[in-house]
């Protein structure tokens, strides 16, 4: 995957978007673009949206530290990329915006579940615990699943944009 200059500059702005989106929004908790972002790069760049996407991590990771918090942010948004790749490319138009939204509801409601294991071994947690720690950060998955879900309204008009502005962007190249 040999990355033009214009994609290094595109994808470091776009992973940069996903970081202040979040500093944007921090005063709502997790209500975030972050899934939002993950799904749309990913639908248009495939592959590729892991720059972005990483490119956000690595500087979420810069800025607020490198601690505990911060590991399992190495996979959870690799999950979304992976199950967003799984979504087939022809569907129909009518389902986009539904199947969208709900892979990006489901990613919000499993948040905790992803994060635990990394966790329940950083803290030493046994299974009991891991669940434990699961239960108490259920409610704030639920906030997570259903703000994701409203969020992802945006998804595909995203997507058009995003499509429109690549295209104009390779013409120009």
């Amino acid at each position: 995957m040999k990355l033009s200059i214009r994609e290094i500059v595109v994808f470091g702005m776009l992973g940069a978007m996903m970081f202040a989106s979040k500093l944007i929004m921090e005063l709502a908790p997790n209500i975030h673009l972050l899934g939002v972002f993950t799904i749309v790069f990913t639908v248009v760049y495939r592959q590729k949206a892991l720059y972005p996407i990483y490119t956000y991590v690595i500087l979420n990771g810069i800025f607020c530290g490198f601690a505990t918090w911060w590991i399992p942010y190495l996979y959870v948004w690799t999950v979304l990329w992976g199950v967003t790749m799984l979504i087939p490319k022809q569907m129909p138009k009518w389902a986009k915006p539904i199947v969208y939204m709900a892979v990006n509801a489901c990613h919000g409601f499993a948040f905790g579940i992803l994060y635990a294991p990394t966790q329940a071994i950083i803290f030493g947690l046994d299974f009991k615990g891991m669940l434990a720690w699961i239960a108490a950060g259920f409610p704030f998955d639920c906030i997570h699943g259903v703000s994701n879900f409203f969020c992802g309204i945006l998804i595909v008009p995203l997507i058009l944009l995003f499509k429109k502005v690549e295209k104009i962007g390779s013409i120009n190249e």
